[in-house]
């Protein structure tokens, strides 16, 4: 089984020179200030250059649009969460036993995709997670059903268990079935144990 340390990470990017790291990492905290102010949906891109101190075309240049600077945020959520699972405390991070590690990973992620719903949203088409961070969270949970001594076909097992933690599917829970996110988290998790079988 691959070691989790292995995997991509969004944080894996090429090098940019210096004065471009400042300005994403300036339009990226000026992104999160707003969003905590103000709440997304009043977050324009004259707002973020305005206060990350850059003009408005190079915000353009580097993001494309409102939803591919919303989609950064996501990754930078999603590179914050991977270090966390690489590196954190436990039990999400080394240190646990697997069982315990697959209860917290199926509780944060299903605590950090809700806590995202509203972002996920506004970054539209631009909102389906990459393919290093699928990749992540796919191989993750792999590699805990292997530790724990999973029969049959893992990767398939590992989908079943990833899917519900997806956005749409955790918003359909919350806002038409009126589930808490206890309930899914707990629901989660028996799913979590039959399929481990322990």
């Amino acid at each position: 089984m691959s070691d989790i340390h292995q995997l991509p990470l969004l944080s894996d990017v090429a090098p940019e020179r210096s004065d471009a790291a400042r300005n994403r990492v300036a339009i990226l905290r000026a992104t999160e200030e707003l969003i905590a102010e103000s709440g997304i949906h009043a977050v324009t891109m004259d707002a973020v250059a305005a206060r990350a101190g850059v003009g408005k075309g190079t915000l353009f240049r580097r993001f494309g649009s409102r939803e591919g600077l919303m989609a950064a945020m996501l990754n930078f959520s999603e590179a914050e969460w991977q270090a966390e699972v690489i590196s954190g405390p436990p039990p999400l991070g080394p240190g646990a036993d697997p069982m315990s590690r697959l209860l917290a990973f199926g509780r944060s992620r299903a605590e950090r995709t809700l806590r995202h719903s509203d972002l996920i949203s506004a970054a539209g088409a631009a909102a389906n997670r990459s393919y290093a961070a699928y990749s992540f969270t796919a191989m993750h949970v792999r590699y805990l059903l292997g530790e724990l001594g999973v029969s049959g076909d893992i990767p398939v097992l590992a989908t079943a268990l990833l899917a519900p933690l997806e956005a749409p599917i955790l918003a359909h829970q919350v806002d038409a079935d009126g589930l808490s996110l206890q309930r899914i988290q707990d629901g989660w998790a028996e799913v979590a144990h039959r399929i481990v079988q322990r």
